[in-house]
């Protein structure tokens, strides 16, 4: 699909993705409709890139309803809203527990849903879901935050069967750590020596790969990160035991502790 011309919403625009994502499709030309909590940081942004500001709670019911209907007509969906899942499954209240569920999948689900009938329609769009490495590759302390971009996973590449034949791409895109914003980011932990990082624009520039090229999946990280990804689909319990030697766990528990605040 070319951008140029298309209406494109990015949920979870005041984070480092999402934001990068909405610079990104303006600069190819693309009406940006940015969505998320913090309203002024928002307008500011689609000030910056000439696009529209959408507030929105994607944890509520009918929060993705409420947003479509905000939004209007939308070419290309970009859901990229999420909350920290890090930590161990029962450090989480059932509250806790819904609100992840509620923002990182059944929101993307629900989006997807309502926009679909309008893209078959029309015989045209695309729906991007921004999943995470932790979506091909599980570790400790992550539970929760997997199962969600697992499943996102799961329902890009069903989604994608269903809607080719009319037209409609779905791809999914996978950001190893992401460094300067962004959840990783403001936990404040530090990584193995050796274990790189991408920044929000490179993610941004899987993103528009993704619709321009009709890619299924594109994974955004170092290459290390990523042939680590590809062995853990193969050998997940090889892959355990070499993450516990790197101190995977460490890492896991520094970056739980830092986005506890952030559930």
């Amino acid at each position: 699909m070319n951008l140029a011309g298309r209406t494109v919403l990015v949920t979870g625009a005041t984070g480092g993705i999402g934001a990068a994502a909405a610079r990104a499709v303006a600069a190819r030309g693309a009406t940006a409709l940015v969505s998320g909590r913090r309203a002024d940081e928002l307008e500011a942004l689609a000030a910056e890139v000439g696009g529209r500001a959408l507030v929105a709670d994607l944890s509520a019911e009918d929060g993705p309803a409420r947003l479509l209907e905000a939004a209007g007509n939308v070419d290309v969906l970009v859901a990229n809203a999420a909350l920290p899942g890090s930590g161990e499954l029962t450090s989480y209240s059932l509250e806790q527990l819904d609100r992840v569920l509620d923002v990182n999948l059944r929101a993307p689900l629900v989006l997807a849903r309502l926009l679909a009938e309008a893209m078959v329609a029309r015989g045209s769009g695309h729906m991007v879901f921004v999943s995470s490495l932790s979506g091909k590759s599980a570790g400790p302390r992550s539970s929760l935050y997997s199962a969600t971009k697992y499943g996102l996973r799961g329902f890009s590449l069903a989604l994608r069967q269903d809607l080719e034949p009319h037209g409609v791409g779905v791809s999914c895109v996978f950001p190893g750590f992401v460094r300067d914003a962004g959840m990783f980011a403001t936990s404040g932990a530090s990584l193995p020596p050796g274990v790189g990082t991408v920044t929000p624009e490179a993610v941004a520039a899987g993103i528009v790969r993704a619709v321009e090229r009709d890619r299924a999946e594109v994974d955004v990280a170092p290459l290390g990160l990523r042939l680590g990804a590809r062995v853990a689909g193969v050998a997940p319990g090889l892959t355990a035991r070499v993450q516990r030697k790197l101190g995977g766990d460490k890492v896991a528990r520094s970056i739980a502790d830092g986005q506890r605040e952030q559930r």
